[in-house]
């Protein structure tokens, strides 16, 4: 594939190819669910995820679907306080000591998290040991260590940094460059804030071995700005958007062998940086089959915990597994 093949990207017209957005309820979460996220090599921590229903992002990036879970309108004060209330009344809630609070958006946009919120958010979340939120690398501002100063535990930001492609960083619409991402780095380890972040891997326009490349390379730079936790996503198809350029032959989902190559290749050049991958839904990934495909994915899991190369597992099909980096 040619990168510059690319169309031009612009939010009316990625707007323009979504399917119809869902009716979104505001008096419950999206979902709440408990996992176990790595917090050094070997060692996991439970942890409650919340994915909270707020407005939509005012960023409207190439490959995002995650608007299908936001509202058309601001965040109506006070719904987010009541759907957290709600997630942490579920079983298990008291047993996890780390928290992720996902909103679809970004946590410091007061159209998405209304400020007159946030005292109220963070008592809530004032019995975890860590509190991981999203938010987009620009608006990494004074709103940030005055949260922090709210809740007790240690305070998380995570931010999509996605690619270091700079023509397709530039192209998906996050009005951000690498500066930025790095700037925002500068100014939250300044501020003693641990930093998530997330790279997408197989981009459109990117062959496999440059999706590879780029991927890596974006692993690399987050490492080398101070990021503590770095996770890999495979890019997926069902925003529209790139369901269009699939049709056009300029996006291939990447496969589980990429996927693999890709893992284990962030895992050889992150250093003290943890690295995952993104084990949602692996089983829709192509070059798998029902013979090596769950052997393959828990091998994933293993080294997310891990923090290491695993060997592959062996197998009887031909299916394509990862080639060396």
């Amino acid at each position: 594939m040619d990168a510059s093949r690319l169309p031009p990207s612009s939010a009316s017209g990625i707007r323009a190819a979504r399917p119809p957005r869902p009716a979104i309820p505001v008096d419950r979460p999206q979902a709440v669910w408990d996992e176990i996220d790595v917090a050094a090599p070997g060692h996991g921590v439970p942890t409650r995820v919340v994915l909270l229903t707020g407005a939509e992002c005012t960023f409207t990036c190439a490959m995002c679907d995650l608007w299908r879970h936001t509202l058309t309108g601001p965040t109506p004060p006070g719904a987010l306080p009541a759907q957290l209330a709600a997630a942490l009344a579920a079983p298990g809630a008291a047993t996890a000591p780390w928290i992720k609070l996902y909103n679809a958006s970004n946590f410091f946009a007061p159209r998405s998290v209304p400020p007159g919120d946030l005292p109220a958010l963070a008592a809530l979340v004032a019995g975890h040991e860590r509190v991981v939120v999203e938010n987009h690398p620009r608006l990494c501002d004074d709103r940030v260590p005055a949260f922090r100063d709210r809740i007790r535990g240690r305070l998380e930001v995570a931010m999509g940094l996605e690619t270091v492609h700079p023509a397709i960083l530039a192209w998906l619409g996050k009005e951000m460059t690498s500066d930025d991402f790095a700037a925002a780095c500068r100014r939250l380890r300044t501020w003693d804030i641990d930093i998530r972040s997330f790279v997408l891997l197989g981009l459109p326009g990117l062959d496999a071995a440059e999706a590879l490349h780029w991927a890596t390379e974006a692993v690399r730079f987050a490492a080398s700005h101070g990021v503590r936790h770095c996770t890999l996503i495979p890019t997926r198809s069902g925003n529209g958007w790139i369901d269009r350029l699939a049709a056009d032959g300029l996006f291939v989902p990447p496969s589980l062998g990429l996927l693999e190559a890709a893992g284990s290749a962030a895992v050889r050049v992150a250093g003290a940086m943890l690295v995952t991958v993104d084990t949602w839904d692996l089983e829709t990934l192509p070059g798998q089959c029902a013979a090596c495909g769950a052997a393959r994915r828990q091998r994933l899991a293993t080294m997310n915990l891990s923090q290491r190369p695993e060997p592959l597992p062996p197998r009887d099909c031909a299916c394509p597994v990862e080639t060396p980096a």
